[in-house]
């Protein structure tokens, strides 16, 4: 069945569609909640929030307006966006650092813009500064594990495609994850070229 179908079904409902429906779609928000970067916090947190935005858009979505993935790429990264602002006005400190990595694809730079034009506008340079600061800042290897991880692929799907133990591709994300919170930090670590 396809995802439209199933989210109707689900909200006449069928329980297995709905569950068919978050399971499609876990690591959509695990990719979307990675694009968040917590210096200090749990990115699990916001997984967590971002499957409340994917049965949201289970329950809410419509025929005749965007295809069932597009809607509930943006129900899961209003959830998560709402979850943050939130935070940040409880003082909640690890949440008041994140700040959300730009798109890895076309779709959801496309997504993105379409949400807030002014903010691609403004930040689009901003997003352009920071990847090449982070690929000047990476190896190759870390800058292809951090992306992947950011798309949702476990350690492990990352070992696979790289051809590497889950140990090293664990820790090329750890050092990638670390030299990006440096530059987000505005710190001087990171600076220059890995040598690994």
């Amino acid at each position: 069945m396809s995802d439209e179908s199933l989210a109707l079904a689900a909200q006449q409902g069928d329980k297995a569609a709905a569950e068919e429906l978050l399971r499609r779609y876990k690591n959509v928000v695990r990719g979307v909640a990675r694009s968040f970067f917590l210096a200090g916090g749990d990115a699990e947190d916001l997984a967590q929030e971002g499957m409340i935005g994917l049965y949201r858009a289970v329950t809410d979505f419509k025929e005749g307006g965007l295809s069932f993935k597009n809607f509930a790429y943006l129900c899961i990264q209003r959830r998560i966006i709402g979850a943050v602002r939130s935070a940040a006005r409880l003082k909640n400190a690890p949440l008041n650092r994140a700040v959300p990595l730009p798109p890895e694809n076309e779709a959801e730079g496309a997504l993105y813009a379409a949400e807030d034009p002014e903010a691609l506008l403004i930040g689009d340079e901003e997003r352009s500064e920071f990847l090449e600061k982070l690929r000047g800042a990476l190896s190759p290897a870390e800058y292809r594990a951090l992306t992947l991880y950011m798309e949702g692929l476990s350690i492990a799907e990352i070992a696979a495609r790289e051809r590497r133990s889950e140990k090293s591709a664990d820790n090329a994300v750890q050092r990638a994850k670390r030299k990006a919170a440096a530059l987000l930090g505005g710190g001087t670590n990171g600076q220059g070229r890995s040598r690994r």
